[in-house]
């Protein structure tokens, strides 16, 4: 792929409008956003208040997995395709997932946090496993005999088999991209399903196919 536009902007940057009249007078093809979640949201309100034209928006936008800021968005994410760590797809369903965000969701409204917990309520879970699992297999709580542990052992988690490899990485990753469409509103109960997403990548998850381009995808 060649590179048209590849820059950074100031941590205290507000307005992205600028940002993204650049961009598109670059006139990619695919735009990749890595930002964090404050900036994700002002990224995501000039893409569409200067209408982008890029055919694939997304990447990296930290935030947007989380329930306030997608009902925050609303309508404004139809479009971008974005990394996520679980959603309620039948290609994620997982031994023990379901039954951990039952108990999760009955919770969460009075401990005033994420009321889905798709994103890291999770994955916060499976940490957990992971340390409880290490604990028990290695019979110590020294660092380095759970570190010989952790390179060795295959997990058991709600978010499946985890084994890491020689340098610390998953062997196999659960990152995914997934692809907003038809929202409409901030109503909770449309982000509990998968009528406003599909996983479109990696192949052993996906629900369907990428809608390109972003313009007809919005």
């Amino acid at each position: 792929m060649k590179i048209v536009y590849d820059k950074t902007y100031p941590p205290t940057t507000t307005d992205f409008a600028p940002i993204i009249r650049a961009i598109q007078a670059a006139n990619p093809d695919v735009a990749v956003f890595c930002s964090y979640p404050l900036d994700s949201v002002g990224l995501i309100r000039a893409i569409n208040e200067i209408g982008f034209k890029a055919k694939i928006v997304g990447g990296a936008m930290v935030g947007i997995q989380a329930t306030a800021i997608k009902r925050q968005l609303g309508s404004l994410l139809n479009g971008i395709t974005n990394y996520e760590t679980w959603v309620p797809a039948k290609t994620m369903q997982y031994p023990g997932v379901n039954e951990f965000l039952e108990k999760y969701q009955a919770r969460a409204g009075a401990e005033g946090v994420d009321p889905l917990g798709y994103y890291l309520g999770t994955w916060g879970y499976a940490y957990a496993q992971l340390i409880e699992q290490a604990i028990s297999g290695a019979n110590s709580v020294n660092d380095d005999k759970l570190a010989d542990y952790f390179r060795t052992a295959t997990f058991k988690t709600i978010m499946g088999d985890v084994k890491f490899g020689a340098g610390g990485e998953w062997t196999e990753s659960r990152f995914i991209a997934v692809q907003y469409h038809g929202i409409k509103g901030d109503t909770l109960d449309q982000f509990r399903g998968m009528n406003v997403q599909t996983i479109v990548g990696p192949k052993r998850f996906e629900t369907g196919t990428l809608v390109y381009p972003y313009e007809k995808a919005k």
